[in-house]
């Protein structure tokens, strides 16, 4: 059985998720807010993306709620952060129906209490509550909040930003399959830019936005000297974790967007797990850093420790909002807040994206994941690397290792300033691996040979 608990909820084969899986999972999920104290009846929300499978696993989730005494809300095809939006405004339970950036052969549930994004302890309650017992199907008609779920998110984006703020850009929508292909261009242009529809697909596209070397990206820099543009963007299938391609055509790192988004509302405190950039507590932008692992539950665990104004992100550029600001806290991962805030950071201050990016003064970084390799096979790999030391002098013969960061994976800090830093995913077979340097050309020079050490060792 694939389905398991990862970094953002439980995930695995559609045709080990479809049907009675997923109800059960839904079931425990409920019997546990009970359990718990969180919740005794009352709404639950339900939202899908894109993928072939969503909106059949999002009827079996309908029927586990109402089999469970629970109310059935459906909010159709929806963002993540849309979702999590309006439960939070309405004190609901919620689903999201999602495999994120994983292919379409996988889906994934990610749920929500009435207070936000579950935590591990929720996991392991919702794990202790599966029940074999079939959950039968129930003819059900659910109250449709899809408008009302997508327009309370439009405001709030439109909100992020003065009237026509991003007024004479020419902005690119890779619109793929990402649940909100349309919602992105309605908030630019109500922002004041002009955008251009690219890349529309009626087959759903696995996009990560972590691995910019994918194939897939190879159309971005064409479109952008094409149609002349200022920006490039777009966001994976469920759309929580942004993509930026600049007026240069450079991609823009996930820890930046978080970064910038975080500088735009004026944090006192971040919150990112080990795999953003090292040297964005050498900026100096915020009283605190706080470092976790990979994984939404983590990042949110850490903002609740940190208090108010407090911003989260992670790799990815999934961008979390705590209390204390004037834009209402919205504790899980959002696409569309980094894209606004890199622009609309750029406009005020009159320069490039390119221009802001750089002022930054980050390490170089770059990323690329080995796939189909099975989760013990990683754990193996990873597991000999940390454990034997022969072993790893071998590896690391070419280059000399300060210390070793084992928060999540193993990140080996280099005598140069470097960093390689290996790591399962948690959420798909891949063995991932993030590398940081001084320059571009050495980012992707000790990059190439991380991953052959990957290929010829792992894969």
């Amino acid at each position: 059985m694939s389905l398991k608990f990862g970094t953002s909820g439980v995930r695995g084969l559609v045709s080990e998720l479809e049907g009675q899986p997923a109800r059960r999972y839904v079931a425990g999920f409920l019997e546990h807010l009970r359990a718990s104290g969180q919740m005794q009846a009352g709404r639950v929300l339900v939202g899908y993306d894109l993928r072939p499978s969503s909106p059949a696993i999002a009827g079996d989730c309908v029927v586990a709620i109402a089999a469970a005494g629970f109310t059935p809300i459906d909010c159709g095809a929806v963002a993540t952060p849309a979702l999590a939006l309006r439960a939070l405004a309405t004190g609901s339970a919620a689903v999201m129906i999602t495999g994120s950036h994983i292919p379409a052969d996988r889906n994934g549930l990610k749920f929500y209490t009435p207070a936000g994004e579950i935590s591990k302890a929720d996991e392991a309650g919702i794990l202790a509550r599966l029940a074999e017992a079939q959950i039968a199907d129930a003819a059900l008609t659910a109250a449709d909040e899809h408008a009302i779920t997508e327009t309370a998110y439009l405001e709030r984006c439109i909100g992020l930003l003065p009237a026509n703020a991003l007024g004479g850009l020419r902005i690119g929508v890779f619109e793929h399959s990402t649940v909100s292909r349309d919602l992105l261009g309605q908030v630019l242009r109500a922002l004041g830019a002009e955008t251009i529809a690219l890349g529309r697909s009626d087959v759903f596209v696995p996009v990560d936005t972590e691995a910019f070397s994918d194939e897939l990206f190879a159309p971005l820099p064409g479109w952008l000297a094409e149609h002349r543009l200022d920006a490039i963007v777009s966001a994976d299938g469920d759309a929580d974790r942004p993509l930026l391609m600049d007026g240069e055509g450079h991609f823009v790192r996930g820890d930046a967007l978080g970064l910038l988004a975080a500088r735009f509302l004026g944090a006192r405190t971040v919150v990112t797990p080990v795999t953003s950039n090292s040297a964005i507590e050498r900026t100096g932008a915020f009283a605190a850093v706080t470092r976790t692992r990979v994984g939404s539950p983590f990042v949110v665990a850490g903002m609740e420790a940190a208090g108010d104004r407090v911003v989260g992100f992670e790799a990815n550029g999934g961008t979390f909002v705590g209390p204390g600001f004037a834009l209402a806290p919205l504790p899980t991962r959002d696409a569309i807040l980094p894209l606004l805030a890199a622009l609309g950071l750029a406009q005020r201050e009159g320069i490039a994206v390119a221009d802001l990016v750089g002022a930054l003064s980050l390490q170089h970084a770059v990323a690329d994941r080995l796939q189909e390799v099975p989760s013990e096979r990683s754990a193996a790999f990873l597991a000999r690397l940390e454990t034997d030391a022969g072993f790893a002098r071998d590896i690391f013969a070419l280059h000399a290792i300060a210390k070793v960061n084992a928060i999540d994976g193993l990140q080996f800090h280099l005598v140069g300033g470097e960093t390689v830093h290996f790591r399962a995913s948690g959420n798909a077979p891949e063995l991932r691996c993030y590398v940081e340097a001084g320059s571009e050309e050495k980012a992707r020079g000790l990059l190439a040979w991380a991953m052959d050490v990957l290929k010829k060792t792992v894969g």
